[in-house]
């Protein structure tokens, strides 16, 4: 596939919202069209340096995907394709299962509606798995992936979102597998990248938050899904191509000025909290979006605002707002 970069895995991705609106009869559905729009709007916006966002995440954790239906959630991706296809980037979703069987049959069905690429998340399941039973796992979603034409990035996430932690040793086996593209690794230890890296130089690692993109670059991430990346897409973009570029110094100052929200990224409220940043910087009502997810206290609310002024305020003066 080609797209706007030379590598799709070198450039930020946007872990684009789900946009909700009201039906007739008062229930929460999902609005296609806005999400399609401010999709494209995202993949249009260029860094400093004049590059974009390499790919297109649609129905991860940012965009309700535990809270939709599996018609649901096919309907999105199947929109977002075009979106994708539109501007020559790769769609990516992410799936989860309690059992290999059902996560094989997942996949399938996510690559029936133009998704390229599919983050798989370890099972979910109550008891950790050992190595072997989660290797058998991922195995065969590579192998259903293998038949349906895509590829597959396993999804390492034990801090916010609470899955079972793969192992480095697993993570290791896993990256040799043909089906797997690369492998996202959402944690603040960027140890874990570091310590593969040395192993394997040629591993392809994508950061998964937001307040680590620089050190995950110098421990030898490629590249990464941001989710502050949707509020400020220049800076996320430009931050990226400092990393790629091994400007140091300059990555940090835009990592430094986006800290007050980046720290959202990394709890377990990261939807409700950086949806409801998202609706701020849009001028909705009620200065947030709607959503499927909790309910934010006040103080909650006020904290989001606080860190969102923030980091505005510090990008302006760096010329980094869209």
């Amino acid at each position: 596939m080609q797209t706007n970069s030379k590598d799709w895995r070198y450039t930020v991705m946007p872990a684009v919202f789900t946009w909700l609106k009201e039906s007739e009869s008062g229930a929460l559905e999902i609005d296609l069209d806005t999400t399609k729009k401010y999709a494209a709007d995202i993949l249009k916006v260029q860094g400093k340096g004049g590059t974009r966002m390499g790919g297109l995440v649609g129905s991860g954790t940012l965009g309700e995907n535990s809270y939709l239906s599996a018609e649901q959630r096919l309907s999105l991706l199947k929109a977002l394709s075009s979106v994708a296809k539109e501007h020559n980037v790769p769609l990516i979703s992410g799936a989860a299962a309690e059992t290999k069987e059902e996560l094989a049959k997942i996949v399938k069905e996510l690559a029936t509606v133009g998704v390229d690429t599919v983050m798989v998340m370890p099972p979910k399941t109550k008891e950790t798995p050992c190595d072997e039973q989660m290797y058998a796992y991922y195995a065969l979603s590579a192998s259903a992936a293998k038949e349906a034409g895509i590829t597959i990035m396993p999804y390492n996430n034990p801090d916010a979102a609470g899955y079972h932690a793969l192992s480095t040793d697993l993570l290791t086996r896993l990256a040799a597998l043909p089906e797997v593209t690369a492998l996202k690794i959402s944690t603040i230890d960027v140890s874990v990248i570091e310590t593969m890296m040395l192993e394997n130089k040629n591993l392809k690692v994508l950061a998964g938050v937001d307040t680590v993109t620089v050190h995950a670059g110098l421990a030898g991430a490629c590249g990464g899904i941001t989710g502050v990346g949707c509020i400020f897409p220049k800076a996320s973009i430009t931050m990226q191509e400092y990393v790629n570029n091994g400007e140091w110094a300059e990555a940090n100052k835009i990592s430094q000025a986006m800290n007050s929200i980046s720290y959202l990224d990394a709890q377990p409220l990261l939807l409700e909290y950086l949806k409801f940043a998202f609706g701020i910087h849009h001028n909705d009502l009620t200065g947030g979006l709607r959503t499927f997810g909790k309910k934010l206290t006040q103080q909650q609310i006020d904290n989001v605002h606080t860190r969102y002024a923030l980091a505005k305020e510090r990008l302006e003066v760096l010329d980094l707002l869209d």
